[in-house]
């Protein structure tokens, strides 16, 4: 399946890898009088279209931020929406996922989830496995994940190999560490979206934004559109990513 052509000016290309941190569901339902769970689900609506404007557009990963480590501290009903929710958006949306070619790849702990939705997460990775080599967008779904976890697990992985002799310390190097990542084999991202006018990373994809380029947006993730990605990812054209190295 091939990408719309680029809608960018001077047709520049899109940023092979898009994370987005998603938030401001609360506040978004919040405004308008209306359930938090309201706002989940016209969250839901908007990864819809965020993944069809990514796939149309050309990006390549898309990584989205939706349950952290840290959210099992919210009301016990809340995440039991959320888990509500996450079930309902599997069921009905993959079979479009996986028409249209999108792979779908979850990253994070599932040992604390409930087992239906492990059973729905093995099936969803099972069915669209295949899709990686024909489609545009791997859609990379971070789900009950925290950054400084996923690096204190790759640590201990490489620890325990040093340990029993089958790794030399000294042959641990920035590319060995980061294939024991769960993003192993997934680029780092190029850009990483914020909605909702926070400005932090919230312990989301700590070792791999070493180098990405932030845009912080103002708008409310239910709000989110194409337009909106459209508009962080020519700001993204407008940097100069230098690496460390002196600009032009």
């Amino acid at each position: 399946m091939e990408a719309a052509p680029s809608s960018f000016p001077g047709n520049a290309r899109p940023p092979t890898h898009i994370a987005v941190i998603m938030d401001g569901n609360g506040r978004w339902a919040a405004a308008r009088r209306l359930p938090r769970i309201a706002g989940h689900q016209r969250g839901a609506a908007a990864v819809r279209v965020v993944v069809e404007a990514c796939r149309e557009l050309g990006v390549s990963y898309l990584t989205l931020y939706a349950f952290s480590s840290e959210n099992w501290k919210r009301p016990p009903s809340e995440i039991d929406e959320l888990m509500g929710l996450l079930r309902l958006y599997l069921r009905r949306e993959l079979a479009e996922l996986d028409a249209n070619g999108v792979r779908v790849r979850f990253i994070g702990q599932r040992a604390p989830l409930p087992p239906d939705i492990v059973e729905l997460i093995a099936h969803a990775e099972a069915r669209t496995r295949g899709n990686e080599a024909l489609t545009l967008v791997v859609f990379n779904i971070a789900l009950n994940y925290g950054g400084r976890d996923e690096i204190v697990r790759a640590c201990r992985s490489l620890a325990a190999e040093v340990g029993a002799g089958r790794l030399a310390a000294d042959r641990i190097d920035i590319g060995l560490f980061s294939r024991h990542l769960e993003t192993s084999g997934i680029p780092d991202p190029d850009l990483i979206i914020r909605t909702s006018g926070e400005q932090r990373l919230s312990n989301f994809l700590l070792w791999q934004a070493a180098y990405s380029e932030f845009v912080f947006v103002d708008t409310h993730w239910p709000d989110f559109n194409r337009e909106t990605l459209e508009d962080a990812v020519l700001e993204f054209h407008r940097r100069e990513r230098r690496y460390g190295a002196v600009g032009g």
